[in-house]
């Protein structure tokens, strides 16, 4: 009984309060922004919320499952956004090549200058040392956030967009994919680096099933596409717990986040099959209903010393430095040929949403000590910091001026 109660405190602070404060701000402010700061202030004041049972176990568990689906959902995600020409474009559709070369370039720009900059200038400053692994790795850990887009809260952003700025916003998804992507193979390839030869010693029977299971998931869902392409939707349904649950499984046994065999699990399942499930619906539940548990006790598992004014100041040197070298990569190479300075800027302020996608990335590098308290504690001022200055930074980019 007592748990209920924990659980029911937890869902009044983390959900209740912020979709109540998210409608009252007529949704302006993203509703992941929101859990976190409650989070922040209940680090930094202290509060003893303990006394109510915060955070509960049964919070813990279904912010947890939460996020699961949201990676699963990130994964289905690469499937549903079609290439096709709109009404409203003003542009030229990129071919593949071109779209993979610009989003290769938002992606490295980001990453590379990031990357040096932190090792060079933030990795030396007192708290910000890499408590697990080389500083190399803990300044490339801290560069893939910087350079990451947030595809799930992308998501939510594009479909508020006019019908003239649809187009815009779908090449962005598009980008915003291939970020996602390469987020979660970078994640993967960090831990194994942090690990270095460890990382495969004490392999036993269950890691080799582990990684046969990836690879089965893989063929099954290629052989699924060609010889069962219009299943029953029961069918759908079953392979979907499934392909979640075994791909979350296998990761977490070789090794990797729990949440980086999801996004695989989805990504990997047949295209045919994902476009008859409800994908945006199931993400849109548990972002808004589920995923504020966990948001908010990320936000509490910041440790309240390490807000300081100079990680505060860190923070804010980190937003100039993500947004600034994001929007410079999409303009430097645009994903089109055609695409105007103005187009090509709104396109960079969509990108440089962090979101969902960093704050993930950053609570797993923490917890495998790949960054530090600070690291992690000006990450998620970041990735409040980006995302809510997404819309009003995108709609100042590309206001047209009144005709004289």
């Amino acid at each position: 009984m007592d748990q209920l109660l924990h659980l029911c405190a937890d869902v009044f602070l983390f959900v209740f309060i912020p979709s109540v404060l998210w409608r009252l701000s007529r949704r302006t402010i993203p509703i992941v922004v929101i859990p976190i700061l409650l989070g922040i202030a209940i680090a930094v004041t202290k509060y003893p919320v303990e006394a109510w049972g915060i955070p509960s176990q049964y919070g813990e568990d279904i912010g947890w499952l939460a996020v699961l689906v949201l990676a699963f959902t990130a994964g289905l995600d690469m499937w549903q956004f079609s290439d096709g020409s709109d009404p409203n474009q003003n542009f030229t559709a990129p071919s593949m090549g071109r779209l993979l070369g610009s989003a290769l370039v938002a992606l490295g720009v980001p990453f590379c200058i990031g990357s040096a900059l932190i090792y060079f200038y933030f990795l030396p400053l007192h708290g910000w040392e890499t408590p697990h692994g080389s500083p190399v790795i803990g300044a490339m850990s801290i560069g893939l956030c910087l350079a990451v887009s947030a595809l799930p809260v992308l998501i939510g952003v594009v479909r508020e967009l006019t019908p003239a700025e649809r187009p815009m916003g779908q090449l962005a998804l598009r980008l915003a994919v291939v970020d996602d992507a390469a987020l979660w193979i970078g994640l993967a390839c960090l831990e194994f680096a942090a690990e270095g030869p460890a990382a495969f010693h004490g392999w036993h029977i269950t890691q080799f099933v582990a990684v046969a299971l990836l690879g089965a998931l893989a063929l099954l869902s290629s052989a699924a596409a060609y010889r069962m392409p219009h299943p029953p939707m029961w069918v759908i349904w079953m392979a979907v717990p499934l392909w979640l649950a075994g791909g979350a499984w296998a990761s977490m046994q070789i090794g990797l986040h729990e949440l980086i065999g999801a996004y695989f699990a989805g990504a990997v399942m047949p295209p045919k099959w994902v476009r008859r499930l409800p994908v945006e619906q199931v993400g849109t539940f548990a972002l808004i209903w589920l995923a504020p548990l966990f948001f908010g006790h990320s936000g509490m598992h910041i440790n309240g010393e390490a807000l300081t004014w100079p990680s505060v100041i860190a923070s804010f040197l980190l937003v100039v430095i993500s947004i600034t070298t994001k929007m410079g990569a999409v303009v430097l190479y645009p994903p089109s040929p055609d695409m105007s300075r103005r187009q090509a800027l709104g396109m960079g302020t969509l990108l440089q949403c962090k979101g969902l996608m960093e704050i993930v990335a950053a609570t797993i590098l923490h917890s495998k000590g790949m960054i530090s308290e600070f690291a992690y504690a000006s990450l998620m001022v970041l990735a409040v910091t980006s995302t809510t200055l997404t819309g009003p930074m995108f709609r100042l980019v590309t206001k047209r001026k009144p005709a004289a």
